[in-house]
């Protein structure tokens, strides 16, 4: 497929084909909902349930650390049992935790509700990761461009949806919006089981012989593999100390989410003299930027060392994002705006670098045979992000001013070639890494 072809053109052959339209449709569903409850959640509880700040603060931090657990528990799962199975078990248990909070305002409810609620989120998207990984092999990357497009657009309808109910500002409008998002599920689910059995939906076989990449042969469900099938364990993540080190420092490269979520409207609003209404336009220029780009830098991103020459240019473009936002605390309303838009721009191609660098890397760096169980932790560095992120980043790096967005810069900066040396060396090591072209351990900028 090539790089010139368009969105559209591409949706219509996608890597994996019919499947993979399928579950591009069901997440384009599951994104939109997304949006509904992203918009309307915490209005909901405010006027439907009556909570103050505090147990707000409380259900949705329960939710974050719950939500950590979703992908290493999915990943464990999806070992053992076919992908698809257990995908539509996260729809549905989304689909009965938000029932249980339509029904009850109590409080003793909705904080295990939500926190599972958050848990299926995160199961979810790790799994459809990896359908990811199993259905379109060697191309991946595309369906992940695809797939961030997509997801923009499922994200952009929700937040619509909601708008109309937030307008309308009933409690009555409240209670649609979250059903509707409820309703999605179920839809979702339908999508998933159409989706055919042998093709990449099913799980490795555990111990069997992994002399080419899981994801670019067949996958076999644990239940028809063949009885002469080697026996030996599957490598477990939790032993893998390289991995392990990948993953940590894989949460410092999703700093580019908190900055354009929490950061850029937030620093413009309290410590620059730049208008608020240029707050939308910073949001604007990520969208346009991503649906403009995302096909094209995922096209020239082919295998692990393309990925590891995006994680470098991703720590140089922090750098330079934080370093205008430094600067827009220091200037009058023009020069301010222009460094924050110039600062979203930098946000948005950081972003992109990390869209083709984290899951490539994750798969490329795990074991075929334990593949599963592998994404499921690479999954928690997002996670883990999402929890805590915000926390961090509005009370430690935003509270010191200026100084602390440069501080961040060389943080992130420093752990993204850590991050490159350490896969330099275990793509070296591994045999059955894809070998495109001479790996060498010098930066690529």
């Amino acid at each position: 497929m090539g790089s010139r072809e368009g969105l559209f053109a591409q949706l219509r052959r996608p890597p994996g084909g019919r499947d993979a339209r399928i579950m591009l449709g069901a997440q384009f569903l599951d994104r939109t909902g997304t949006g509904v409850w992203s918009a309307a959640s915490v209005l909901y509880f405010t006027v439907e349930a009556g909570f103050d700040a505090r147990r707000i603060g409380l259900l949705l931090g329960l939710g974050g650390v719950a939500g950590v657990l979703g992908s290493p528990v999915a990943g464990r799962l999806a070992g053992r049992h076919p992908v698809r199975s257990v995908l539509i078990g996260c729809h549905l248990l989304r689909l009965l935790t938000l029932c249980a909070i339509l029904l009850s305002t109590s409080f003793a409810v909705l904080l295990p509700a939500v926190a599972l609620t958050v848990f299926g989120d995160r199961a979810a998207k790790t799994l459809e990761m990896l359908f990811a990984t199993q259905v379109a092999g060697p191309q991946r990357a595309t369906y992940q461009a695809l797939f961030r497009s997509v997801a923009n657009a499922g994200y952009a309808v929700g937040a619509g949806i909601a708008a109309i109910g937030l307008a309308v500002g009933t409690r009555d409008a409240y209670r649609v919006l979250i059903l509707l998002d409820a309703l999605s599920f179920a839809v979702i689910s339908v999508l998933v089981r159409r989706i055919h059995p042998g093709t990449g939906v099913r799980t490795p076989v555990r111990g069997a012989n992994t002399a080419a990449p899981a994801a670019d042969t067949p996958d076999v469900s644990p239940a028809l593999a063949a009885p002469d099938a080697p026996s030996a364990p599957a490598p477990s993540p939790w032993r893998d100390a390289g991995y392990l080190a990948f993953v940590a420092l894989d949460v410092f490269m999703t700093t580019d989410d908190p900055i354009i979520n929490v950061g850029l409207p937030l620093w413009l609003l309290t410590r620059t003299r730049a208008p608020h209404a240029l707050v939308p336009a910073l949001l604007i220029i990520n969208t346009l930027l991503v649906v403009a780009l995302q096909l094209r830098v995922s096209a020239a991103t082919k295998g692990p060392h393309d990925a590891l020459t995006a994680v470098g240019r991703y720590g140089l473009i922090l750098v330079g994002c934080c370093a205008c936002l430094a600067a827009a605390a220091e200037c009058g309303p023009w020069l301010a705006s222009l460094a924050l838009l110039a600062a979203a721009a930098l946000q948005t191609l950081a972003e992109l670098m990390r869209s083709v660098s984290s899951w490539e890397l994750a798969v490329s760096l795990a074991p075929p045979a334990a593949r599963p169980a592998y994404l499921g932790v690479a999954g928690m560095s997002q996670s883990v992000q999402k929890c805590f992120g915000p926390l961090l980043l509005t009370g430690v790096v935003m509270a010191a001013g200026p100084v602390g967005w440069l501080g961040l810069g060389g943080v992130v900066a420093a752990a993204s070639a850590a991050q490159r040396r350490s896969c330099l060396r275990r793509l070296e090591r591994s045999p059955s890494a894809p070998a495109r072209r001479p790996i060498r351990d010098t930066a690529q900028t």
